[in-house]
């Protein structure tokens, strides 16, 4: 590993960093009467405009197929990411939705596997996972039957989780033949594009009184200028310089931003098994990442 790579793995840490109090913003902008869509709605348009003016001029891809790659990875890794988690964020606590988002690592492996299939996995890799998501289950039971919140956010985030998993596949076929201003600016606008519908169901609101807010525009500029323009910038150069297996397994840090911010901030109560289930959760993670054996992605 050559010296320059630490760089990237320090610019994976930062952002998940961020990413991590992101949970955070989104809960004090629904309580202030934003709806998941369009919190996501006005957070990547920000991002999209402000990008705009750094990323090249060219409109389309190299051809329909990766256009439609694009389009697919502003619907995993946009649209549908954010309304299954901002939606959970409405009905669960903020540490859930952060603990469960850690399963991305585990579930873009297994991912890799079902298309590239033949690959091996060691027994670290089992065990890791299997305890990840024994883990899983502990924070949804500590929310379900301890905190009585209902089990639906948590089913929602393993959908995000999921979608990640999806998005981060296909930035790694992108990453090969377009650069990552480029990439970042089309995942914004076919985000965007993909939410649309939503809103025939939901009409897009703009009220100016709430907008307005101090707390609120703060919060979304937050949101759509740093943790959406340039972290997502900089997760995909990081994925582009060390592979999208490495950078994915640096989620797991974000969840510990997200305890300790939202039992500050949010005065979200952690209770015994939700200590453990994040213990697992973590735990599992990190034991699974050991246990992959990718030679060909190692080597990126």
């Amino acid at each position: 590993m050559k010296n320059t790579s630490y760089w990237f793995h320090l610019i994976a840490i930062l952002t998940v960093i961020v990413w991590g109090t992101t949970y955070i913003s989104t809960k004090v902008l629904i309580g202030n009467g934003l709806r998941p869509a369009e919190i996501f709605f006005y957070r990547f348009l920000m991002a999209y405009v402000c990008i705009w003016f750094f990323s090249e001029r060219r409109l389309w891809s190299d051809n329909w197929k990766d256009e439609l790659l694009f389009m697919a990875s502003g619907l995993t890794g946009g649209s549908m990411y954010f309304l299954f988690e901002n939606t959970a964020l409405t009905i669960t606590l903020a540490s859930n939705v952060a603990l469960i988002l850690c399963t991305a690592p585990i579930l873009t492996t297994l991912l890799y596997s079902v298309i590239h299939r033949g690959e091996k996995f060691k027994p670290n890799f089992i065990f890791g996972s299997f305890m990840a998501f024994t883990g899983v289950v502990l924070v949804i039971f500590n929310g379900g039957f301890i905190l009585k919140i209902s089990p639906l956010g948590d089913a929602l985030t393993i959908l995000a989780a999921l979608m990640w998993a999806f998005y981060s596949l296909i930035i790694k076929k992108l990453n090969a033949k377009y650069s990552t201003l480029f990439i970042t600016r089309k995942v914004f606008f076919y985000g965007l594009l993909t939410i649309l519908p939503v809103f025939l169901f939901e009409p897009l609101r703009f009220d100016a009184e709430v907008l307005f807010k101090p707390v609120v525009w703060m919060n979304l500029l937050f949101l759509g200028i740093i943790a959406s323009m340039l972290c997502y910038i900089a997760w995909n150069t990081a994925t582009k310089k060390l592979g999208v297996l490495r950078v994915t397994n640096y989620i797991y840090f974000s969840p510990l931003v997200t305890l300790i911010a939202s039992s500050i901030l949010l005065n979200e109560k952690l209770t015994f098994v939700a200590m453990v289930g994040s213990a697992f959760i973590l735990g599992g993670v990190y034991a699974a990442e050991r246990g992959l054996k990718f030679k060909a992605i190692r080597k990126e």
